[in-house]
């Protein structure tokens, strides 16, 4: 049986998760100069460290335990969506580096 609590706890994770996501799309969006670096870099790096938290929160700490996921569905929910909405708010929402302008170092 699902209660109210554990939906409350996996939405909250998945806030979560999701802005892990957008600031390390934003961190290499500004550190990388490259064009589609910062996209390969996101792509590859940032599953990684949703897996370890997703392990974490779901694994040590029994979030969700009533909401009945097969492994492949929590995985999807937990790294897929997070992945996605976090790179586009950042992508799409937050302007460009290039954008700002900085004041000169002396």
């Amino acid at each position: 049986m699902v209660s109210v609590l554990g939906l409350v706890l996996f939405g909250a994770v998945l806030a979560l998760q999701t802005l892990f996501a957008a600031v390390l799309t934003r961190f290499f969006r500004l550190r990388l100069q490259t064009r589609w670096g910062y996209v390969i870099y996101s792509l590859v790096l940032i599953p990684v460290v949703l897996l370890v938290t997703t392990l974490v929160f779901f694994g040590v700490f029994p979030i969700g335990a009533g909401l009945n996921l097969g492994a492949t569905a929590l995985l999807g929910a937990a790294i897929g969506i997070p992945l996605a909405l976090g790179f586009t708010i950042d992508t799409l929402y937050v302007p460009a580096p290039e954008e700002y302008d900085l004041p000169d170092r002396q």
